[in-house]
Protein backbone atom coordinates (compact mmCIF):
# COMPACT_ATOMS: atom_id res chain seq x y z
CA UNK A 1 0.00 0.00 0.00
CA UNK A 2 1.44 3.78 -0.88
CA UNK A 3 1.34 5.95 1.31
CA UNK A 4 0.67 9.33 0.45
CA UNK A 5 3.26 12.65 0.27
CA UNK A 6 3.39 16.04 1.80
CA UNK A 7 6.10 17.09 -1.21
CA UNK A 8 5.55 19.80 -2.46
CA UNK A 9 6.34 20.58 -6.44
CA UNK A 10 7.08 23.43 -8.65
CA UNK A 11 3.72 25.12 -8.25
CA UNK A 12 4.12 25.44 -4.62
CA UNK A 13 2.37 28.84 -3.99
CA UNK A 14 0.17 28.87 -7.09
CA UNK A 15 -3.54 28.91 -6.30
CA UNK A 16 -6.08 27.47 -8.52
CA UNK A 17 -9.74 27.72 -8.47
CA UNK A 18 -11.16 25.11 -10.50
CA UNK A 19 -14.65 25.94 -11.69
CA UNK A 20 -14.97 23.44 -13.91
CA UNK A 21 -17.18 20.16 -14.14
CA UNK A 22 -16.78 16.58 -16.06
CA UNK A 23 -13.01 15.89 -17.10
CA UNK A 24 -11.33 18.89 -19.53
CA UNK A 25 -11.18 21.50 -16.39
CA UNK A 26 -11.36 19.26 -13.43
CA UNK A 27 -8.16 16.93 -15.26
CA UNK A 28 -6.05 20.42 -15.96
CA UNK A 29 -6.64 21.69 -12.54
CA UNK A 30 -6.10 18.19 -10.63
CA UNK A 31 -2.33 18.50 -13.03
CA UNK A 32 -1.62 21.64 -11.82
CA UNK A 33 -2.16 19.74 -7.97
CA UNK A 34 -0.01 16.96 -8.87
CA UNK A 35 2.57 19.77 -9.52
CA UNK A 36 2.47 21.47 -6.01
CA UNK A 37 -0.89 23.82 -6.46
CA UNK A 38 -3.25 24.87 -3.94
CA UNK A 39 -6.24 23.75 -5.81
CA UNK A 40 -9.82 24.59 -4.60
CA UNK A 41 -12.70 22.94 -6.63
CA UNK A 42 -16.01 25.15 -6.23
CA UNK A 43 -18.55 22.62 -7.15
CA UNK A 44 -22.40 21.77 -6.85
CA UNK A 45 -23.81 18.19 -6.86
CA UNK A 46 -24.46 18.78 -10.48
CA UNK A 47 -20.91 17.93 -11.78
CA UNK A 48 -20.87 15.09 -14.32
CA UNK A 49 -17.75 13.21 -12.67
CA UNK A 50 -19.61 12.48 -9.73
CA UNK A 51 -22.49 10.98 -12.06
CA UNK A 52 -22.55 7.03 -12.01
CA UNK A 53 -21.20 4.08 -10.38
CA UNK A 54 -19.69 4.60 -6.69
CA UNK A 55 -18.71 1.84 -4.25
CA UNK A 56 -19.74 3.36 -0.81
CA UNK A 57 -20.22 7.17 -1.06
CA UNK A 58 -22.81 8.82 -3.06
CA UNK A 59 -20.41 11.27 -6.18
CA UNK A 60 -17.50 9.36 -5.17
CA UNK A 61 -17.07 7.35 -8.68
CA UNK A 62 -13.98 6.59 -10.72
CA UNK A 63 -14.16 9.33 -12.86
CA UNK A 64 -14.26 11.50 -10.14
CA UNK A 65 -11.28 9.87 -8.43
CA UNK A 66 -8.97 9.99 -11.21
CA UNK A 67 -9.53 14.21 -11.86
CA UNK A 68 -9.93 15.35 -8.43
CA UNK A 69 -7.31 14.42 -6.14
CA UNK A 70 -5.01 17.21 -5.06
CA UNK A 71 -7.78 19.48 -4.53
CA UNK A 72 -9.94 20.78 -1.80
CA UNK A 73 -13.59 20.38 -2.23
CA UNK A 74 -15.71 23.49 -1.23
CA UNK A 75 -19.62 23.59 -1.76
CA UNK A 76 -21.40 26.84 -3.20
CA UNK A 77 -24.33 27.74 -4.80
CA UNK A 78 -23.15 29.99 -7.18
CA UNK A 79 -26.97 31.20 -7.72
CA UNK A 80 -27.55 31.90 -3.99
CA UNK A 81 -26.23 35.92 -3.48
CA UNK A 82 -24.68 34.95 -0.61
CA UNK A 83 -22.81 31.90 -1.63
CA UNK A 84 -21.61 33.69 -5.00
CA UNK A 85 -20.06 36.52 -2.98
CA UNK A 86 -17.98 33.96 -0.81
CA UNK A 87 -16.69 32.31 -3.91
CA UNK A 88 -16.00 35.59 -5.86
CA UNK A 89 -13.92 36.56 -2.01
CA UNK A 90 -11.94 33.26 -2.65
CA UNK A 91 -10.99 34.00 -6.37
CA UNK A 92 -9.82 37.33 -5.15
CA UNK A 93 -7.15 35.52 -3.55
CA UNK A 94 -6.04 33.45 -6.48
CA UNK A 95 -3.03 33.30 -9.14
CA UNK A 96 -5.96 30.77 -11.62
CA UNK A 97 -9.52 30.09 -12.07
CA UNK A 98 -10.39 27.44 -14.98
CA UNK A 99 -13.63 27.30 -15.93
CA UNK A 100 -15.52 25.20 -18.74
CA UNK A 101 -19.23 27.31 -18.37
CA UNK A 102 -20.72 28.73 -20.86
CA UNK A 103 -20.40 32.62 -21.60
CA UNK A 104 -23.89 33.41 -20.68
CA UNK A 105 -23.89 31.79 -17.44
CA UNK A 106 -20.45 33.17 -16.63
CA UNK A 107 -22.30 36.58 -17.26
CA UNK A 108 -25.38 36.00 -15.28
CA UNK A 109 -22.84 34.97 -12.61
CA UNK A 110 -20.71 38.18 -12.29
CA UNK A 111 -17.84 35.69 -13.17
CA UNK A 112 -16.54 36.84 -16.88
CA UNK A 113 -13.24 37.75 -16.85
CA UNK A 114 -13.71 41.49 -16.98
CA UNK A 115 -15.84 40.85 -13.56
CA UNK A 116 -12.76 39.55 -12.04
CA UNK A 117 -9.82 40.78 -13.27
CA UNK A 118 -11.05 44.26 -12.05
CA UNK A 119 -10.58 43.30 -8.16
CA UNK A 120 -7.43 40.54 -9.02
CA UNK A 121 -5.46 41.99 -12.02
CA UNK A 122 -2.99 39.14 -11.82
CA UNK A 123 -5.73 36.76 -12.30
CA UNK A 124 -5.13 34.21 -14.71
CA UNK A 125 -8.41 33.23 -16.17
CA UNK A 126 -8.42 29.79 -18.38
CA UNK A 127 -12.11 29.58 -20.03
CA UNK A 128 -12.09 26.39 -22.13
CA UNK A 129 -15.46 25.78 -24.40
CA UNK A 130 -16.71 24.05 -27.26
CA UNK A 131 -15.69 26.63 -29.62
CA UNK A 132 -14.11 29.70 -30.41
CA UNK A 133 -16.07 32.44 -28.35
CA UNK A 134 -16.02 34.91 -31.73
CA UNK A 135 -17.30 32.29 -33.92
CA UNK A 136 -21.24 31.66 -34.75
CA UNK A 137 -20.71 28.52 -33.15
CA UNK A 138 -19.94 30.30 -29.75
CA UNK A 139 -21.76 29.30 -27.13
CA UNK A 140 -23.32 25.96 -29.01
CA UNK A 141 -23.14 22.61 -26.78
CA UNK A 142 -19.95 20.27 -27.47
CA UNK A 143 -19.21 17.47 -25.98
CA UNK A 144 -15.86 14.83 -27.17
CA UNK A 145 -17.61 12.80 -29.82
CA UNK A 146 -18.66 16.03 -31.10
CA UNK A 147 -15.27 17.62 -30.81
CA UNK A 148 -14.18 14.71 -32.60
CA UNK A 149 -16.22 15.26 -35.55
CA UNK A 150 -15.57 18.76 -36.19
CA UNK A 151 -11.97 18.80 -35.91
CA UNK A 152 -11.67 15.98 -38.38
CA UNK A 153 -10.71 13.20 -36.44
CA UNK A 154 -13.52 11.38 -37.38
CA UNK A 155 -12.80 11.83 -41.28
CA UNK A 156 -9.63 10.14 -40.59
CA UNK A 157 -10.67 7.34 -38.94
CA UNK A 158 -13.52 6.31 -41.43
CA UNK A 159 -10.79 6.67 -44.60
CA UNK A 160 -8.34 4.78 -42.04
CA UNK A 161 -10.94 2.27 -40.90
CA UNK A 162 -14.01 2.27 -43.44
CA UNK A 163 -15.77 3.45 -40.66
CA UNK A 164 -16.63 7.05 -39.27
CA UNK A 165 -16.49 6.01 -35.89
CA UNK A 166 -15.30 7.83 -32.84
CA UNK A 167 -11.84 6.97 -31.24
CA UNK A 168 -12.57 5.19 -27.87
CA UNK A 169 -11.30 7.37 -25.38
CA UNK A 170 -12.34 11.51 -24.79
CA UNK A 171 -9.26 12.53 -26.56
CA UNK A 172 -10.16 15.92 -27.16
CA UNK A 173 -10.95 16.58 -23.65
CA UNK A 174 -7.88 15.26 -22.41
CA UNK A 175 -5.67 17.43 -25.06
CA UNK A 176 -7.43 20.00 -24.25
CA UNK A 177 -6.71 19.51 -20.61
CA UNK A 178 -3.13 19.63 -21.72
CA UNK A 179 -3.45 22.33 -23.40
CA UNK A 180 -5.09 24.37 -20.51
CA UNK A 181 -2.45 23.70 -18.37
CA UNK A 182 0.37 24.42 -20.89
CA UNK A 183 -0.82 27.97 -21.32
CA UNK A 184 -1.79 28.57 -17.92
CA UNK A 185 1.33 28.10 -17.25
CA UNK A 186 2.57 30.40 -19.89
CA UNK A 187 0.89 33.07 -18.69
CA UNK A 188 2.01 32.78 -15.12
CA UNK A 189 5.57 33.05 -17.07
CA UNK A 190 4.49 36.32 -18.20
CA UNK A 191 2.35 37.36 -15.17
CA UNK A 192 5.83 37.12 -12.88
CA UNK A 193 7.67 39.15 -15.70
CA UNK A 194 5.16 41.79 -15.71
CA UNK A 195 2.69 41.62 -13.34
CA UNK A 196 -0.34 41.62 -15.95
CA UNK A 197 -3.03 38.77 -15.66
CA UNK A 198 -5.09 37.20 -18.68
CA UNK A 199 -8.08 35.57 -20.43
CA UNK A 200 -7.20 32.76 -22.14
CA UNK A 201 -9.11 30.71 -24.28
CA UNK A 202 -8.92 27.29 -24.58
CA UNK A 203 -11.53 25.96 -28.16
CA UNK A 204 -11.79 21.91 -27.55
CA UNK A 205 -12.31 21.95 -31.44
CA UNK A 206 -9.68 24.57 -32.40
CA UNK A 207 -7.19 22.58 -30.33
CA UNK A 208 -7.88 19.04 -31.81
CA UNK A 209 -7.80 20.49 -35.01
CA UNK A 210 -4.66 21.82 -34.50
CA UNK A 211 -3.54 18.52 -32.93
CA UNK A 212 -4.66 16.03 -36.35
CA UNK A 213 -3.07 18.28 -38.59
CA UNK A 214 0.22 17.91 -37.29
CA UNK A 215 0.23 14.86 -39.78
CA UNK A 216 -2.41 14.73 -41.51
CA UNK A 217 -2.20 18.27 -43.36
CA UNK A 218 0.58 16.42 -45.38
CA UNK A 219 -0.05 17.30 -48.98
CA UNK A 220 -1.82 20.33 -48.00
CA UNK A 221 0.57 22.00 -46.67
CA UNK A 222 2.09 23.10 -49.96
CA UNK A 223 -0.71 25.67 -51.61
CA UNK A 224 -1.78 24.86 -54.08
CA UNK A 225 -1.69 21.04 -52.58
CA UNK A 226 1.17 19.10 -53.56
CA UNK A 227 -1.19 15.32 -52.52
CA UNK A 228 -3.44 14.01 -50.31
CA UNK A 229 -4.27 14.88 -46.70
CA UNK A 230 -3.74 11.94 -44.24
CA UNK A 231 -0.15 10.53 -43.23
CA UNK A 232 0.20 7.72 -45.13
CA UNK A 233 1.33 4.82 -42.46
CA UNK A 234 -1.27 6.03 -40.26
CA UNK A 235 -3.87 5.45 -42.77
CA UNK A 236 -2.39 1.95 -43.66
CA UNK A 237 -5.10 -0.85 -44.00
CA UNK A 238 -3.55 -3.25 -41.83
CA UNK A 239 -1.94 -0.59 -39.67
CA UNK A 240 -2.95 -2.69 -36.38
CA UNK A 241 -1.37 -4.64 -33.88
CA UNK A 242 -0.67 -8.23 -34.82
CA UNK A 243 -1.63 -11.73 -33.33
CA UNK A 244 1.61 -13.41 -32.23
CA UNK A 245 1.69 -16.93 -31.42
CA UNK A 246 0.17 -16.12 -27.78
CA UNK A 247 -1.16 -13.27 -27.97
CA UNK A 248 -1.12 -9.32 -29.46
CA UNK A 249 1.50 -7.20 -30.01
CA UNK A 250 2.81 -4.07 -31.81
CA UNK A 251 5.44 -4.59 -34.07
CA UNK A 252 6.59 -2.25 -36.51
CA UNK A 253 9.48 -2.56 -38.48
CA UNK A 254 10.41 1.19 -39.87
CA UNK A 255 13.34 0.63 -42.01
CA UNK A 256 14.63 -1.87 -44.74
CA UNK A 257 16.66 -3.53 -42.39
CA UNK A 258 13.97 -4.13 -39.46
CA UNK A 259 11.65 -5.54 -42.45
CA UNK A 260 15.18 -7.82 -43.46
CA UNK A 261 15.40 -8.87 -39.81
CA UNK A 262 11.67 -9.36 -38.90
CA UNK A 263 11.37 -11.54 -41.87
CA UNK A 264 14.44 -13.63 -41.12
CA UNK A 265 13.41 -13.90 -37.72
CA UNK A 266 9.68 -15.73 -39.02
CA UNK A 267 11.68 -17.83 -41.06
CA UNK A 268 11.06 -16.12 -44.11
CA UNK A 269 14.34 -15.47 -45.95
CA UNK A 270 12.70 -15.20 -49.31
CA UNK A 271 10.72 -12.30 -48.12
CA UNK A 272 13.93 -10.74 -46.45
CA UNK A 273 15.04 -10.62 -49.66
CA UNK A 274 11.85 -9.02 -51.08
CA UNK A 275 13.13 -6.15 -53.32
CA UNK A 276 10.72 -4.06 -51.44
CA UNK A 277 13.08 -4.12 -47.98
CA UNK A 278 16.03 -3.97 -49.87
CA UNK A 279 16.14 -0.74 -51.50
CA UNK A 280 17.28 2.76 -49.33
CA UNK A 281 13.97 3.39 -47.73
CA UNK A 282 10.40 1.51 -47.69
CA UNK A 283 8.21 3.21 -50.45
CA UNK A 284 4.87 4.29 -48.81
CA UNK A 285 2.87 2.67 -52.09
CA UNK A 286 3.66 -0.51 -50.20
CA UNK A 287 3.12 0.13 -47.04
CA UNK A 288 -0.18 -1.94 -46.86
CA UNK A 289 1.02 -4.78 -48.62
CA UNK A 290 3.89 -5.19 -45.67
CA UNK A 291 1.53 -4.34 -43.22
CA UNK A 292 -0.14 -7.83 -44.44
CA UNK A 293 3.10 -10.00 -44.84
CA UNK A 294 4.04 -8.73 -40.95
CA UNK A 295 0.30 -9.99 -39.94
CA UNK A 296 1.15 -13.16 -41.90
CA UNK A 297 4.69 -14.03 -40.31
CA UNK A 298 3.79 -12.95 -36.48
CA UNK A 299 2.31 -15.99 -35.15
CA UNK A 300 5.50 -17.60 -35.95
CA UNK A 301 6.56 -16.59 -32.47
CA UNK A 302 4.98 -15.61 -28.85
CA UNK A 303 5.17 -11.95 -27.99
CA UNK A 304 7.75 -12.68 -25.45
CA UNK A 305 9.89 -13.87 -28.04
CA UNK A 306 9.23 -11.13 -30.61
CA UNK A 307 9.86 -8.87 -27.76
CA UNK A 308 13.67 -10.62 -27.35
CA UNK A 309 14.04 -9.98 -31.04
CA UNK A 310 13.07 -6.48 -32.49
CA UNK A 311 15.47 -5.73 -28.91
CA UNK A 312 18.61 -7.09 -30.34
CA UNK A 313 17.05 -5.70 -34.16
CA UNK A 314 15.85 -2.38 -32.80
CA UNK A 315 12.94 -2.82 -34.29
CA UNK A 316 9.87 -0.97 -32.51
CA UNK A 317 7.87 -3.22 -30.31
CA UNK A 318 5.53 -3.36 -27.57
CA UNK A 319 3.11 -6.34 -26.08
CA UNK A 320 -0.50 -4.86 -25.97
CA UNK A 321 -0.92 -3.65 -22.26
CA UNK A 322 -4.04 -5.36 -21.24
CA UNK A 323 -6.27 -3.26 -19.21
CA UNK A 324 -7.40 -5.46 -16.78
CA UNK A 325 -3.83 -6.81 -16.01
CA UNK A 326 -2.19 -3.19 -16.03
CA UNK A 327 -1.46 -2.85 -12.51
CA UNK A 328 0.52 -6.34 -12.95
CA UNK A 329 2.97 -5.21 -15.73
CA UNK A 330 6.39 -4.87 -14.39
CA UNK A 331 6.80 -1.60 -16.14
CA UNK A 332 4.09 -0.06 -14.63
CA UNK A 333 4.81 -1.53 -11.57
CA UNK A 334 8.01 -0.63 -10.87
CA UNK A 335 7.36 3.17 -12.86
CA UNK A 336 4.16 3.66 -9.86
CA UNK A 337 1.97 4.39 -12.50
CA UNK A 338 -1.11 2.48 -11.14
CA UNK A 339 -0.57 1.94 -6.95
CA UNK A 340 -2.93 1.31 -4.71
CA UNK A 341 -3.94 3.82 -1.63
CA UNK A 342 -5.84 4.00 1.51
CA UNK A 343 -8.92 6.52 0.61
CA UNK A 344 -10.54 7.81 3.86
CA UNK A 345 -13.82 6.98 2.44
CA UNK A 346 -13.40 4.18 -0.50
CA UNK A 347 -10.79 2.07 1.11
CA UNK A 348 -8.44 0.69 -0.94
CA UNK A 349 -8.72 2.54 -4.43
CA UNK A 350 -6.07 2.31 -7.47
CA UNK A 351 -4.16 5.78 -8.18
CA UNK A 352 -2.68 6.49 -11.55
CA UNK A 353 0.76 7.76 -11.09
CA UNK A 354 1.91 11.06 -12.34
CA UNK A 355 4.35 10.67 -15.23
CA UNK A 356 6.62 13.41 -15.25
CA UNK A 357 9.54 13.29 -13.33
CA UNK A 358 11.32 16.36 -12.00
CA UNK A 359 15.08 16.06 -10.82
CA UNK A 360 14.49 19.02 -7.72
CA UNK A 361 10.93 19.18 -7.59
CA UNK A 362 9.15 16.14 -8.22
CA UNK A 363 4.97 16.07 -8.26
CA UNK A 364 3.11 14.30 -5.26
CA UNK A 365 -0.06 12.93 -4.00
CA UNK A 366 -0.85 14.39 -0.89
CA UNK A 367 -4.72 14.40 -1.50
CA UNK A 368 -7.03 12.23 -3.02
CA UNK A 369 -10.23 13.09 -4.52
CA UNK A 370 -12.53 14.97 -2.00
CA UNK A 371 -16.12 13.58 -0.85
CA UNK A 372 -18.16 16.80 -2.05
CA UNK A 373 -17.73 19.96 0.07
CA UNK A 374 -15.56 18.28 2.66
CA UNK A 375 -13.13 21.22 2.87
CA UNK A 376 -15.67 23.59 2.79
CA UNK A 377 -14.99 24.74 6.40
CA UNK A 378 -11.41 24.57 6.65
CA UNK A 379 -11.02 26.52 3.57
CA UNK A 380 -13.62 29.30 4.58
CA UNK A 381 -12.10 29.41 7.90
CA UNK A 382 -8.62 30.51 5.57
CA UNK A 383 -10.42 33.18 4.27
CA UNK A 384 -11.96 35.08 6.91
CA UNK A 385 -8.44 35.21 8.18
CA UNK A 386 -6.64 36.47 4.87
Amino acid sequence: MTELTGATGPLDGVRVIDLSTVVMGPYAAQIMGDLGADVIKIESPADTARVGHYRTTPGMTPLHLNVNRNKRSVALNLKDETERATALELIGTADVVITNMRPGALSRLGMNYEDLAEANPGLIYAHAQGFRGDSELAGHAAYDETVQAASGLVDIANRALGKPVYLPTILADKVSSLTIVYSVLAALVHRDRTGQGQRIEIPMTDTLLAFNLVEHLAGHVFEPPQGQTGFALSMTKGHQAVRTKDGFACVIPYNPQNFRDFFAAAGRPDLAADPRVNGPAVDSADHEALAALIEECAPALTTAEWAEVCAKHSIPMAPVLELDRAHEDPYVRDGHLLDTVEHPTEGPIRAIGIPVRFAVTPGSIRRLAPVPGQDTAEVLAELATR
